[in-house]
């Protein structure tokens, strides 16, 4: 079963949110309408909570995770993602705070306690150190990130569309899905 209890949490969807067979979603995990889990993704809410808002896409292969409380951190960090946040391929959030309208792209690190505000792109690749924050309005890359340039217009304008075009596509995975499963 790839969407899993543990310690009695069971995970909570909203309505129309698509996770594919092959991701795993487990604990104290809550995701927005009209989500997207894409294939081989892991979100694991096991020492703390994962809280992810409306038409967010976490695409191929992404690790979403936590930081528990212990001695080094007593209050550990949960996981906070917005809405309309599109997190793209085998990227790694790690107990971080994610606003909305952000793009985080392909293979990029956000670490413990990091903070990115609203209307953020992260570039592929790049490593968001513990603690740091992202002002909003930036392009960030490399590794540590460092801001590169304020967002165009165009760049800003981004964030919905792709947002929007990702609830198209897991609404025809779900269509496809039913076709499939559905009784003759």
């Amino acid at each position: 079963m790839h969407i899993r209890t543990y310690q009695g949490m069971t995970p909570k969807l909203g309505e129309r949110t698509f996770v594919d067979p092959s991701a795993v979603v487990l604990g104290d995990v809550e995701l927005g309408e009209d989500c997207s889990v894409w294939p081989l993704t892991v979100i694991r809410g096991d020492m703390h909570r994962i809280r992810i808002g409306q038409r967010t896409s976490v695409q191929d292969g992404s690790v979403l995770h936590i930081t528990h409380a212990g001695p080094f951190n007593p209050d550990g960090y949960p996981l906070i993602i917005g809405d309309d946040v599109t997190i793209g391929h085998q990227a790694m959030l790690h107990g971080c705070t994610i606003g909305s309208r952000v793009l985080v792209g392909m293979g990029a690190m956000v670490m413990d306690g990091a903070v990115v505000e609203d209307e953020v792109i992260i570039g592929a690749g790049s490593l968001v150190p513990p603690g740091k924050t992202l002002e909003s309005g930036y392009l960030y890359v490399g590794r540590p990130v460092k801001q590169q340039r304020a967002l165009t217009d165009k760049e800003r304008s981004f964030f919905t569309y792709t947002a929007g075009n990702y609830v198209k596509l897991k609404d025809q995975h779900l269509q496809e899905d039913y076709a499939q499963t559905a009784p003759d």
